[in-house]
């Protein structure tokens, strides 16, 4: 049954039009949820059969996962489907993992049009936020051609929408519970969030840059009583309530009518909302040198309140007549991520404030992205065909009034305090705020293609070449603003007074007043603003041969020019550095397919491609935590360089099973690598990247889908699939790396450590068990229970004395009930994260110094708790 769902609610279009009006409140940070819908193709393929089938003919490595499987195996969003499929895993907050490599490897393609991520901290859109409803096929494509853009290591993920192929319509409920976070009193979120306006992210309206300094260059402006009560509108007080099930409700419509005596026009129109809270708790810490030793420079227990708002709009129109598709979508999506952090311990290495002190971050994160895509194909007699198409995307970050409060649990007679009392002092950086924008001026992608078939058929299916010329690229243009905000004491009013933390506005406002304290901007003049310009143009050509049933050949060559240019300034620097990075890139591809019998093939592949940053990886900025943890960019980061080799055996004993061994290899030339490295601002540590020389990396897949009656008749009903992926890398350090790692000579004379690639697993195991029956009524049951885990891997690259970062396996096993119980009514039930495992990254053991860290190597961990979701369907 095809079934399209997107997230809004019909109550969210009120936020749409609000975005027609101002561009410029932009955007979220960990957005879920949008849709794109394309119409075309047919029916059966979507089946886990015709997806098998479609695997085994292709020339190129392409895997995919089909409309049937995302629905027995309960699969709500596009990045738990890709989980599914051999060698990825998905990574906390991080994305996608495909054979161990990081998400910037990666690349995402929307109906084969490109797609910017609306989130600096990503390289591509969170596809949490892509619900599989509307999905017709994801597909992944682990080896390169030239049609494919160049920026490929890990994957390219490609979202195929579903096809329209009768009318109907369908409204769907879902309700769910999480252990850890499910009706917990005093559940912090901002004043209001969780009203009306906080429902559809319409109080970012009070978050926005005063006015006063908004269309000005920062010039140390000191706002007056009035200006500071006017101006900041947004409040510092955190409301406590009881945190209810997280809840979703969708509509989608299908209407499909005939145009004329071949044509068919198709209609999409789909909303959907959803909200969820979230609650973790657990260690943050900080590693640091202090001269030989590596120690605690923060000790602190994180306790995170997230109420998140997701919604999406997608509306569709197609029409399709014989060897003619036409198809314009239009999909909107917003996010508002509300996030309490409250912080108990020190930091900066003050021992003394281990039982006293705390501070809290009370922020939002708000997202919103539209992309309008018109396609289309045509067919030219039977041996011609062109197709194009073109997408516009409006795509805006930000995270408004990022409010810090700091200080004592501990009053002036040594007392300690209630958790709802903080002792305050104005000045320093106990009251701060921060305001980050990234926002999109402009972004266009598109491609072209021609194709002609050459050769006789005879009595084959198909024309034995293929000769396609093509074009794709895009233009990316983006800016980004960086300010800060300081309560600063107003003569001799710096002394430390008692507030409700929960509550301290109206002493603000009092003080304001009184004159007792001010708000001034404190960024750099010349480090506020930051631009990128990136355009990437390609052209293309594939010369696919079949000289035989049994033998495939496919050919390509890609010219890629890639013309970036940064514009920046470093601290203080009267004039901003325009960095204009260019280059001609020519990537060859080749693929080979033997077909040794009617269920065997054995394949070949190579190609070069590149690797660029993910944008905040590049950002002149440095993004400030208030653990005093720093994201600073590297403007000069370089592209890698990717040479890729792959062998794949294939063998599929019947329709709905294979067996398959991938062995596969890969230079990196300029590997981009997270790193740790020690800050001067504040005593901190700063989270940056570099270039590695070079990495190699080699490894194995293994993939297996059986059908258990092959054991016994008794078993018939039961499916298991199951993949892996092994692999080996090693790292050979640049010169910059090597003077960073390098440990103190006075402490250490000994080599560097030998190591991997940052962000690679050694291994990765996805496993699922189906079992599935008619009822009665010939309507299908299916119930699956699903396995993931990934290995350690290196989080990010140690320095100055200590062991690298790594994050931990993480098991997660999920149970998934499906029926269909009669024409009209369906139901999902699962439970999520079955085991509970803790999520966790810690210092390595084999640093370089000695560790004196009271017996913890913990960086950072928590438990996500185990979700109970039910989702009732109903279809007219």
């Amino acid at each position: 049954m095809k079934i399209y769902k997107l997230s809004v609610a019909v109550l969210f279009l009120s936020g749409s039009v609000f975005y027609a009006q101002e561009v410029k409140k932009d955007t979220i940070s960990k957005e879920k949820r949008i849709e794109g819908v394309v119409i075309q193709g047919s029916s059966s393929k979507k089946t886990e059969t015709a997806v098998l089938g479609e695997q085994k003919k292709a020339i190129i490595q392409k895997q995919a996962v089909s409309a049937e499987e995302i629905s027995r195996k309960g699969i709500s969003n596009v990045e738990q489907g890709l989980t599914k499929v051999t060698g990825i895993t998905t990574v906390e907050g991080r994305g996608l993992f495909v054979r161990g490599l990081e998400e910037r490897y990666n690349y995402l393609l929307i109906n084969g049009l490109g797609s910017p991520s609306n989130n600096p901290f990503q390289k591509i859109i969170a596809l949490k936020q892509f619900p599989t409803d509307v999905v017709g096929k994801l597909n992944i494509y682990k080896t390169f051609n030239s049609n494919l853009y160049g920026d490929f290591a890990g994957a390219t993920f490609d979202i195929e929408t579903l096809t329209m192929e009768k009318s109907f319509s369908k409204i769907e409920f879902g309700i769910g519970v999480n252990t850890a976070s499910t009706f917990r009193n005093n559940f912090k979120v901002s004043e209001g969030a969780d009203g009306f306006n906080g429902y559809l992210g319409l109080n970012s309206d009070d978050k926005k840059l005063p006015s006063a300094i908004r269309d000005s260059r920062p010039n140390n402006y000191r706002f007056s009583a009035n200006e500071s009560l006017a101006q900041f509108k947004d409040s510092w007080n955190v409301d406590q309530v009881k945190s209810l099930p997280n809840t979703s409700i969708g509509f989608t419509t299908v209407q499909k009518v005939k145009a004329g005596e071949t044509g068919n026009i198709g209609i999409l129109f789909s909303l959907n909302q959803s909200n969820e809270y979230s609650y973790k708790e657990g260690a943050k810490n900080q590693f640091k040198d202090f001269g030989g030793v590596i120690n605690l420079n923060n000790d602190l227990l994180r306790k995170q309140y997230n109420y998140e708002i997701e919604s999406s709009a997608l509306l569709g129109f197609a029409y399709k007549n014989k060897g003619t598709a036409i198809n314009l979508n239009a999909m909107y999506l917003q996010n508002v991520n509300n996030i309490i952090e409250d912080y108990y311990g020190y930091k900066n290495n003050q021992v003394q404030n281990k039982d006293v002190g705390f501070f809290r971050t009370n922020q939002q994160d708000l997202s919103r992205f539209l992309n309008i895509q018109l396609t289309g194909s045509q067919k030219l007699g039977e041996r011609q065909q062109v197709k194009a198409g073109g997408s516009y995307v409006i795509n805006n970050y930000q995270q408004p009034d990022r409010k810090i409060l700091e200080g004592s649990r501990q009053d002036l007679n040594g007392n300690m305090l209630s958790d709802d009392q903080l002792y305050l002092a104005y000045g320093g950086n106990n009251i701060i705020r921060q305001y980050l924008d990234v926002n999109s001026r402009f972004y266009g992608s598109a491609y072209g293609e021609y194709s002609i078939f050459l050769g006789e058929k005879g009595d084959k299916k198909d024309y034995p070449m293929q000769l396609s010329v093509g074009y794709n690229g895009f233009a990316d243009l983006r800016k980004t603003s960086y300010r800060f905000i300081f309560g600063k004491p107003n003569g001799t009013a710096g002394q430390a007074f008692l507030i409700d933390k929960n509550s301290p506005q109206a002493k603000f406002n009092q003080d304001l007043a009184n004159n007792l304290f001010y708000f001034q901007e404190e960024s750099d003049g010349s480090k506020f603003f930051t631009s990128m310009y990136q355009f990437v143009n390609a052209g293309y050509i594939n010369f696919n041969y079949k000289p035989s049933e049994s033998w495939d050949f496919l050919l390509g060559a890609r010219y890629e020019n890639d013309m970036t240019l940064i514009r920046f300034s470093a601290q203080g620097a009267a004039n901003k550095t325009n960095l204009d990075k260019q280059r001609n890139l020519f990537l060859p591809s080749i693929s080979i397919k033997k077909a040794l019998n009617s269920k065997n093939n054995l394949r070949f592949a190579f190609s070069k491609t590149v690797t660029r940053p993910v944008l905040i990886e590049t950002m002149d900025i440095d993004y400030i935590n208030p653990d005093n943890e720093t994201i600073r960019g590297n403007p000069n980061i370089e592209n890698s360089d990717n040479y890729n080799f792959d062998l794949k055996w294939e063998y599929f004993p019947s329709t709905k099973e294979m067996f398959a061994v991938n062995l596969f290899a890969k230079r990196i030339n300029n590997a981009i690598e997270r790193s740790f490295v020690s800050s001067g601002d504040a005593n901190g540590v700063t989270v940056t990247f570099y270039n590695a020389k070079k990495a190699d990396l080699a490894g194995i897949e293994l993939e297996g889908i059986i059908s258990l009656g092959r054991i016994s008749d008794a078993l018939s009903k039961f499916t298991l699939g199951a993949n892996a992926t092994f692999m080996y890398t090693d790292v050979e350090r640049s010169q910059q790396q090597l003077e960073l790692e390098q440990p103190n000579p006075n402490y250490y004379k000994g080599d560097l450590h030998k190591r991997g690639l940052q962000g690679a697993s050694p291994y990765t195991i996805n496993a699922d068990l189906k079992y599935e029956m008619k009822t009665k009524n010939n309507f299908s049951r299916t119930f699956s229970l699903v396995y993931n885990v990934s290995g350690s891997k290196i989080y990010a690259v140690g320095t100055s004395g200590a062991d690298n970062y790594y994050e931990k396996p993480f098991h997660q096993l999920d149970f998934v009930y499906q029926e269909q119980i009669n024409k009209n009514w369906n139901i999902k039930a699962g439970i999520q994260n079955i085991l509970n495992n803790r999520y966790k990254i810690l210092l390595g053991d084999k640093s370089y110094y000695n560790v004196d860290t009271n017996g913890t190597n913990t960086y950072t961990d928590y438990f996500r708790g185990t979700n109970f979701n039910l989702t009732v369907g109903y279809t007219f």
